[in-house]
């Protein structure tokens, strides 16, 4: 029952084709490009003129928020650096949920974190791939993730970020798209017991939940070039503090 269900849930490769082609088209064409490249950096290099610290989640809503508005996107509301899972940003194009993450060591993949499922799968109850797929999706009520990744070079000086504004409903960010396997322990006192769910690898990318993490959900995205086609913008910044903040005020006031 349990295989036949895990089943019905995969997609076949055209579908996925027809679907990524579909979602790229309607990406495109929602700004000027080149004005949002040039604003997006401007905005990171000016957080790091009195800032040495990585962009994270929070802080890339509020950039975020600026770079809209910079090239004619309305703003409706933002979270404000609330810690609650979705939407983060309402928009003239659409709702989006901001996300921060780094680059594997050689810049070919990142993992995005997402729920916590622990009421519909834990270690006290395994849940099945239709219960918490059903869960996600309701839970999901934004149609964009907007990740910045960045990738901060050896030698600690320069910060290299790429900003991907990509479909909710994509493939890769879509449960339903996968094949869901129980996770097993293979040591100690979970051996041979369920720990958690992973999935199938379709072009790289893959999921899983680990009950000993709260049941989070986590999405690893390969860096291939469907995904590469989803980069709005790039900018490599200098990691040193030009400034602190009184300085900057003494300039300003």
């Amino acid at each position: 029952m349990e295989e036949q269900l895990i089943n019905e849930l995969a997609i076949t490769q055209e579908e996925i084709l027809d679907k990524e082609e579909q979602i790229k088209d309607n990406v495109v064409k929602l700004f000027d490009k080149n004005l949002i490249k040039n604003n997006f950096d401007k905005c990171v290099k000016g957080w790091h003129l009195v800032n040495s610290s990585p962009i994270n989640e929070t802080i890339w809503e509020e950039l975020n928020v600026v770079i809209f508005e910079s090239v004619g996107i309305e703003v409706y509301t933002k979270s404000s650096g609330s810690h609650l899972s979705g939407m983060d940003i309402h928009s003239s194009i659409g709702k989006i949920s901001n996300k921060s993450a780094k680059y594997s060591k050689h810049g070919q993949s990142f993992d995005i974190s997402s729920y916590r499922l622990t009421t519909v799968c834990s270690e006290k109850n395994c849940g099945n791939p239709y219960t918490f797929i059903e869960e996600i999706n309701k839970r999901k009520n934004f149609d964009k993730y907007s990740f910045i990744i960045r990738k901060e070079l050896s030698d600690n000086t320069k910060i290299y970020y790429d900003w991907l504004l990509i479909p909710s409903n994509h493939i890769i960010l879509d449960p339903s798209s996968y094949e869901w396997i129980p996770t097993i322990g293979k040591r100690g006192k979970n051996k041979d017991t369920q720990v958690g769910w992973n999935t199938n690898n379709i072009n790289g990318c893959e999921m899983s939940i680990t009950f000993s993490m709260s049941s989070q959900l986590w999405i690893h995205i390969e860096m291939n070039e469907d995904i590469k086609d989803f980069i709005i913008a790039s900018s490599m910044v200098s990691n040193k503090q030009v400034c602190n903040y009184i300085q900057l005020g003494d300039k300003l006031f």
